[in-house]
Protein backbone atom coordinates (compact mmCIF):
# COMPACT_ATOMS: atom_id res chain seq x y z
CA UNK A 1 0.00 0.00 0.00
CA UNK A 2 1.09 3.53 -0.76
CA UNK A 3 0.82 6.32 1.71
CA UNK A 4 -1.11 9.43 0.71
CA UNK A 5 2.13 11.32 -0.03
CA UNK A 6 3.46 8.53 -2.22
CA UNK A 7 0.09 8.14 -4.01
CA UNK A 8 0.05 11.88 -4.75
CA UNK A 9 3.58 11.65 -6.14
CA UNK A 10 2.63 8.60 -8.24
CA UNK A 11 -0.50 10.24 -9.68
CA UNK A 12 1.45 13.36 -10.63
CA UNK A 13 4.25 11.30 -12.21
CA UNK A 14 1.86 9.09 -14.19
CA UNK A 15 0.03 12.13 -15.52
CA UNK A 16 3.22 13.73 -16.78
CA UNK A 17 4.54 10.45 -18.20
CA UNK A 18 1.33 9.80 -20.11
CA UNK A 19 1.65 13.03 -22.13
CA UNK A 20 5.46 13.29 -22.46
CA UNK A 21 7.28 13.12 -25.76
CA UNK A 22 10.63 11.35 -26.10
CA UNK A 23 12.73 14.23 -24.83
CA UNK A 24 10.36 15.07 -21.93
CA UNK A 25 10.14 11.40 -20.97
CA UNK A 26 13.88 11.18 -20.55
CA UNK A 27 13.85 14.33 -18.43
CA UNK A 28 11.13 12.81 -16.21
CA UNK A 29 13.11 9.61 -15.80
CA UNK A 30 16.13 11.55 -14.60
CA UNK A 31 14.07 13.76 -12.25
CA UNK A 32 12.31 10.75 -10.70
CA UNK A 33 14.75 7.85 -10.90
CA UNK A 34 18.10 9.49 -11.54
CA UNK A 35 20.93 9.75 -9.03
CA UNK A 36 19.30 12.82 -7.45
CA UNK A 37 15.70 12.01 -8.44
CA UNK A 38 12.83 12.34 -6.01
CA UNK A 39 12.18 8.58 -5.78
CA UNK A 40 15.90 7.89 -5.35
CA UNK A 41 16.12 10.43 -2.53
CA UNK A 42 13.20 8.74 -0.79
CA UNK A 43 15.07 5.43 -0.94
CA UNK A 44 18.18 7.08 0.49
CA UNK A 45 16.15 8.47 3.42
CA UNK A 46 15.38 4.94 4.61
CA UNK A 47 18.81 4.71 6.19
CA UNK A 48 17.88 7.21 8.92
CA UNK A 49 14.71 5.39 10.03
CA UNK A 50 14.35 2.84 12.76
CA UNK A 51 13.89 -0.78 11.55
CA UNK A 52 10.12 -0.95 11.87
CA UNK A 53 9.48 2.37 10.11
CA UNK A 54 12.09 1.52 7.45
CA UNK A 55 10.33 -1.76 6.67
CA UNK A 56 6.93 -0.13 6.18
CA UNK A 57 8.20 2.89 4.25
CA UNK A 58 10.60 0.83 2.09
CA UNK A 59 7.81 -1.39 0.73
CA UNK A 60 5.79 1.62 -0.37
CA UNK A 61 8.75 3.44 -1.95
CA UNK A 62 9.84 0.32 -3.86
CA UNK A 63 6.29 -0.15 -5.15
CA UNK A 64 6.28 3.50 -6.23
CA UNK A 65 9.56 3.02 -8.06
CA UNK A 66 8.32 -0.12 -9.83
CA UNK A 67 5.12 1.52 -11.05
CA UNK A 68 6.95 4.61 -12.31
CA UNK A 69 9.57 2.46 -14.06
CA UNK A 70 6.86 0.37 -15.76
CA UNK A 71 4.98 3.52 -16.83
CA UNK A 72 8.13 5.04 -18.35
CA UNK A 73 8.90 1.77 -20.25
CA UNK A 74 5.33 1.56 -21.58
CA UNK A 75 5.36 5.19 -22.69
CA UNK A 76 8.74 4.73 -24.41
CA UNK A 77 7.42 1.68 -26.29
CA UNK A 78 4.40 3.67 -27.42
CA UNK A 79 6.58 6.55 -28.64
CA UNK A 80 8.99 4.18 -30.46
CA UNK A 81 6.11 2.43 -32.22
CA UNK A 82 4.62 5.77 -33.30
CA UNK A 83 8.01 6.94 -34.61
CA UNK A 84 8.46 3.70 -36.56
CA UNK A 85 4.97 3.99 -38.06
CA UNK A 86 5.69 7.56 -39.14
CA UNK A 87 9.04 6.55 -40.67
CA UNK A 88 7.56 3.59 -42.56
CA UNK A 89 4.85 5.82 -43.98
CA UNK A 90 7.41 8.40 -45.10
CA UNK A 91 9.79 5.82 -46.64
CA UNK A 92 7.17 3.63 -48.25
CA UNK A 93 8.14 2.31 -51.68
CA UNK A 94 5.55 2.20 -54.40
CA UNK A 95 6.34 -1.11 -56.10
CA UNK A 96 3.98 -0.26 -58.96
CA UNK A 97 6.34 2.51 -60.15
CA UNK A 98 9.07 1.70 -62.70
CA UNK A 99 12.59 1.40 -61.24
CA UNK A 100 15.04 4.26 -61.46
CA UNK A 101 17.33 3.83 -64.46
CA UNK A 102 20.76 2.54 -63.51
CA UNK A 103 23.83 3.07 -65.72
CA UNK A 104 24.71 0.01 -67.77
CA UNK A 105 28.13 -1.56 -67.49
CA UNK A 106 30.58 -1.14 -70.35
CA UNK A 107 32.94 -3.45 -72.23
CA UNK A 108 36.59 -2.53 -71.60
CA UNK A 109 38.38 -1.23 -74.74
CA UNK A 110 40.89 -4.11 -74.61
CA UNK A 111 38.09 -6.68 -74.46
CA UNK A 112 36.40 -4.92 -77.38
CA UNK A 113 39.61 -5.04 -79.40
CA UNK A 114 39.91 -8.78 -78.77
CA UNK A 115 36.31 -9.22 -79.95
CA UNK A 116 36.99 -7.24 -83.13
CA UNK A 117 40.21 -9.13 -83.87
CA UNK A 118 38.41 -12.45 -83.34
CA UNK A 119 35.66 -11.37 -85.75
CA UNK A 120 38.14 -10.26 -88.43
CA UNK A 121 40.43 -13.28 -88.29
CA UNK A 122 37.49 -15.60 -87.78
CA UNK A 123 36.26 -14.49 -91.21
CA UNK A 124 39.69 -15.47 -92.59
CA UNK A 125 39.41 -18.97 -91.17
CA UNK A 126 41.69 -18.54 -88.16
CA UNK A 127 41.09 -20.45 -84.92
CA UNK A 128 41.65 -18.83 -81.52
CA UNK A 129 44.12 -20.46 -79.12
CA UNK A 130 44.96 -19.80 -75.49
CA UNK A 131 47.65 -20.93 -73.07
CA UNK A 132 48.99 -20.51 -69.52
CA UNK A 133 50.56 -17.30 -68.23
CA UNK A 134 53.39 -19.27 -66.55
CA UNK A 135 55.64 -21.04 -69.05
CA UNK A 136 58.76 -23.15 -69.06
CA UNK A 137 62.00 -21.95 -70.61
CA UNK A 138 61.67 -24.24 -73.64
CA UNK A 139 58.29 -22.97 -74.80
CA UNK A 140 59.07 -19.30 -74.07
CA UNK A 141 62.63 -19.17 -75.43
CA UNK A 142 64.51 -22.26 -76.62
CA UNK A 143 61.90 -23.69 -79.01
CA UNK A 144 61.69 -20.22 -80.60
CA UNK A 145 65.39 -20.29 -81.57
CA UNK A 146 66.45 -18.33 -78.45
CA UNK A 147 68.93 -20.57 -76.58
CA UNK A 148 70.31 -19.61 -73.17
CA UNK A 149 73.34 -17.78 -74.60
CA UNK A 150 71.37 -15.88 -77.26
CA UNK A 151 71.58 -12.06 -76.97
CA UNK A 152 67.89 -11.78 -77.91
CA UNK A 153 67.04 -12.76 -74.32
CA UNK A 154 68.36 -9.37 -73.25
CA UNK A 155 65.63 -7.76 -75.39
CA UNK A 156 62.97 -9.05 -73.01
CA UNK A 157 62.80 -7.91 -69.37
CA UNK A 158 61.63 -11.26 -68.06
CA UNK A 159 59.99 -12.14 -64.74
CA UNK A 160 61.77 -15.32 -63.61
CA UNK A 161 60.06 -17.66 -61.14
CA UNK A 162 61.49 -20.31 -58.87
CA UNK A 163 62.05 -23.65 -60.58
CA UNK A 164 63.18 -22.10 -63.87
CA UNK A 165 59.71 -21.04 -65.02
CA UNK A 166 58.86 -17.55 -66.29
CA UNK A 167 55.87 -15.31 -66.77
CA UNK A 168 55.51 -15.52 -70.54
CA UNK A 169 57.06 -12.54 -72.33
CA UNK A 170 54.91 -13.05 -75.44
CA UNK A 171 52.10 -15.33 -76.55
CA UNK A 172 54.45 -17.25 -78.86
CA UNK A 173 54.59 -20.25 -76.47
CA UNK A 174 51.01 -21.00 -77.52
CA UNK A 175 52.26 -21.25 -81.10
CA UNK A 176 54.84 -23.78 -79.93
CA UNK A 177 52.21 -25.77 -78.02
CA UNK A 178 49.95 -25.80 -81.09
CA UNK A 179 52.70 -26.95 -83.49
CA UNK A 180 53.68 -29.72 -81.07
CA UNK A 181 50.10 -30.97 -80.71
CA UNK A 182 48.56 -30.41 -84.16
CA UNK A 183 49.82 -31.29 -87.62
CA UNK A 184 49.77 -28.66 -90.41
CA UNK A 185 47.91 -26.93 -91.89
CA UNK A 186 47.72 -24.49 -88.94
CA UNK A 187 46.00 -21.13 -88.96
CA UNK A 188 45.62 -19.56 -85.50
CA UNK A 189 45.61 -16.30 -83.57
CA UNK A 190 46.65 -16.09 -79.91
CA UNK A 191 45.36 -13.09 -77.95
CA UNK A 192 46.36 -12.95 -74.30
CA UNK A 193 48.25 -11.44 -71.39
CA UNK A 194 52.04 -11.10 -71.41
CA UNK A 195 54.51 -9.85 -68.79
CA UNK A 196 57.72 -7.81 -68.87
CA UNK A 197 59.47 -5.71 -66.22
CA UNK A 198 58.76 -2.32 -67.76
CA UNK A 199 56.46 0.49 -66.66
CA UNK A 200 55.86 4.01 -68.00
CA UNK A 201 53.25 5.94 -70.03
CA UNK A 202 53.63 3.51 -72.96
CA UNK A 203 54.65 0.28 -71.19
CA UNK A 204 53.11 -1.87 -68.48
CA UNK A 205 54.44 -4.91 -66.55
CA UNK A 206 51.30 -6.72 -67.73
CA UNK A 207 50.01 -6.06 -71.23
CA UNK A 208 48.22 -7.85 -74.05
CA UNK A 209 49.39 -9.20 -77.38
CA UNK A 210 47.79 -10.93 -80.28
CA UNK A 211 50.00 -13.17 -82.37
CA UNK A 212 49.10 -15.05 -85.51
CA UNK A 213 50.57 -18.16 -87.09
CA UNK A 214 50.00 -19.83 -90.44
CA UNK A 215 51.81 -23.07 -91.35
CA UNK A 216 51.02 -24.63 -94.74
CA UNK A 217 52.73 -25.68 -97.94
CA UNK A 218 53.70 -22.90 -100.32
CA UNK A 219 53.30 -19.94 -97.89
CA UNK A 220 55.15 -16.77 -98.93
CA UNK A 221 55.73 -13.19 -97.77
CA UNK A 222 52.96 -12.18 -100.16
CA UNK A 223 50.46 -14.14 -98.07
CA UNK A 224 51.79 -12.42 -94.93
CA UNK A 225 51.39 -8.92 -96.33
CA UNK A 226 47.97 -9.65 -97.78
CA UNK A 227 46.75 -11.05 -94.47
CA UNK A 228 48.05 -8.09 -92.47
CA UNK A 229 46.78 -5.52 -94.98
CA UNK A 230 43.26 -6.96 -94.83
CA UNK A 231 43.32 -7.14 -91.04
CA UNK A 232 44.63 -3.61 -90.46
CA UNK A 233 42.26 -2.07 -93.00
CA UNK A 234 39.29 -3.79 -91.38
CA UNK A 235 40.36 -3.01 -87.80
CA UNK A 236 41.03 0.70 -88.35
CA UNK A 237 38.16 1.08 -90.81
CA UNK A 238 40.39 2.55 -93.55
CA UNK A 239 39.93 0.95 -96.98
CA UNK A 240 43.21 0.41 -98.81
CA UNK A 241 45.23 1.39 -95.75
CA UNK A 242 48.91 1.77 -96.76
CA UNK A 243 50.93 -1.09 -95.26
CA UNK A 244 54.63 -1.76 -95.69
CA UNK A 245 57.00 -4.46 -94.45
CA UNK A 246 60.41 -3.20 -93.33
CA UNK A 247 63.36 -5.55 -92.70
CA UNK A 248 64.18 -6.20 -89.05
CA UNK A 249 65.39 -8.98 -86.76
CA UNK A 250 63.58 -11.51 -84.62
CA UNK A 251 65.24 -14.82 -83.66
CA UNK A 252 62.11 -16.85 -84.47
CA UNK A 253 61.53 -15.54 -88.02
CA UNK A 254 63.71 -15.38 -91.14
CA UNK A 255 63.34 -13.00 -92.88
CA UNK A 256 61.89 -10.71 -90.20
CA UNK A 257 59.74 -7.67 -90.92
CA UNK A 258 58.45 -4.67 -88.98
CA UNK A 259 54.92 -3.75 -90.03
CA UNK A 260 54.23 -0.05 -90.70
CA UNK A 261 51.00 1.70 -91.61
CA UNK A 262 50.50 5.05 -93.29
CA UNK A 263 49.50 7.97 -91.06
CA UNK A 264 49.76 11.72 -90.65
CA UNK A 265 52.29 12.58 -87.94
CA UNK A 266 50.86 16.07 -87.39
CA UNK A 267 47.17 15.18 -87.12
CA UNK A 268 47.41 11.53 -86.02
CA UNK A 269 45.10 10.47 -88.86
CA UNK A 270 45.56 6.80 -89.71
CA UNK A 271 45.86 6.24 -93.45
CA UNK A 272 46.44 9.94 -94.16
CA UNK A 273 49.62 11.84 -94.91
CA UNK A 274 52.97 10.52 -96.06
CA UNK A 275 54.41 9.32 -92.74
CA UNK A 276 54.76 5.77 -91.47
CA UNK A 277 53.99 4.32 -88.03
CA UNK A 278 55.29 0.99 -86.73
CA UNK A 279 52.40 -1.23 -85.68
CA UNK A 280 53.91 -4.68 -85.01
CA UNK A 281 56.39 -7.35 -85.99
CA UNK A 282 56.22 -10.25 -88.43
CA UNK A 283 58.19 -12.60 -90.62
CA UNK A 284 58.50 -16.08 -92.08
CA UNK A 285 58.76 -18.75 -89.38
CA UNK A 286 62.41 -19.72 -88.89
CA UNK A 287 63.21 -23.27 -90.09
CA UNK A 288 64.76 -24.00 -86.68
CA UNK A 289 61.45 -23.22 -84.97
CA UNK A 290 59.59 -25.57 -87.31
CA UNK A 291 62.16 -28.32 -86.69
CA UNK A 292 62.06 -27.79 -82.91
CA UNK A 293 58.29 -28.34 -83.04
CA UNK A 294 58.48 -31.50 -85.16
CA UNK A 295 57.46 -29.92 -88.50
CA UNK A 296 59.54 -30.57 -91.62
CA UNK A 297 60.80 -27.14 -92.82
CA UNK A 298 61.60 -28.59 -96.26
CA UNK A 299 57.90 -29.26 -96.84
CA UNK A 300 56.11 -26.59 -94.81
CA UNK A 301 56.55 -22.86 -94.62
CA UNK A 302 54.71 -20.34 -92.53
CA UNK A 303 54.45 -16.78 -91.32
CA UNK A 304 53.90 -15.26 -87.91
CA UNK A 305 53.03 -11.78 -86.70
CA UNK A 306 52.31 -9.98 -83.46
CA UNK A 307 50.70 -6.71 -82.39
CA UNK A 308 50.30 -5.06 -79.00
CA UNK A 309 46.59 -4.82 -78.22
CA UNK A 310 46.98 -1.73 -76.02
CA UNK A 311 48.94 -0.01 -78.80
CA UNK A 312 46.40 -0.53 -81.57
CA UNK A 313 43.53 0.27 -79.16
CA UNK A 314 45.18 3.56 -78.18
CA UNK A 315 45.69 4.48 -81.83
CA UNK A 316 42.14 3.62 -82.84
CA UNK A 317 40.40 5.41 -79.98
CA UNK A 318 42.77 8.30 -79.27
CA UNK A 319 43.93 7.15 -75.82
CA UNK A 320 47.26 8.74 -74.92
CA UNK A 321 48.34 6.94 -71.73
CA UNK A 322 48.63 3.17 -71.34
CA UNK A 323 48.24 3.34 -67.54
CA UNK A 324 44.64 4.51 -67.86
CA UNK A 325 43.65 1.01 -69.04
CA UNK A 326 44.31 -0.42 -65.56
CA UNK A 327 43.25 2.34 -63.12
CA UNK A 328 39.64 1.07 -62.83
CA UNK A 329 38.25 4.59 -63.23
CA UNK A 330 34.52 4.15 -63.92
CA UNK A 331 34.34 7.59 -65.56
CA UNK A 332 37.07 6.63 -68.02
CA UNK A 333 35.38 3.30 -68.75
CA UNK A 334 32.04 4.98 -69.41
CA UNK A 335 33.77 7.31 -71.88
CA UNK A 336 35.89 4.75 -73.76
CA UNK A 337 33.90 1.57 -73.03
CA UNK A 338 31.39 -0.14 -75.30
CA UNK A 339 27.82 -1.23 -74.79
CA UNK A 340 27.50 -4.92 -73.88
CA UNK A 341 24.40 -4.98 -76.09
CA UNK A 342 26.38 -4.22 -79.28
CA UNK A 343 28.90 -7.01 -79.89
CA UNK A 344 31.66 -6.60 -82.43
CA UNK A 345 30.65 -7.73 -85.90
CA UNK A 346 32.05 -7.43 -89.40
CA UNK A 347 30.09 -4.93 -91.47
CA UNK A 348 32.12 -5.66 -94.57
CA UNK A 349 33.66 -8.84 -95.86
CA UNK A 350 37.38 -9.50 -95.78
Amino acid sequence: MLSDDLKTLLDQALGEIGTADTEALEALRVSLLGKSGSVTMLLKSLGGMDPEARKAAGAGINLLKTQITDAISARRATLDEAALTTRLAAERIDVTQPPRPEPLGAIHPISRTVEEIAAIFGAMGFAIKDGPDIENDWNNFSALNIPSHHPARAMMDTFYLTGGEVLRTHTSPVQVRTMLSEPPPIRIIVPGRTFRADHDATHSPMFHQCEGLVIEEGITLGHLKGCLSDFLSAFFGVPNLPVRLRTSYFPFTEPSMEVDIGWNKKTGEIGGGTDWLEIGGSGMVHPNVLANCGIDPRRYQGFAFGVGLERITMLKHGINDLRLFYESDVRWLRHYGFSPLSPATLHEGI
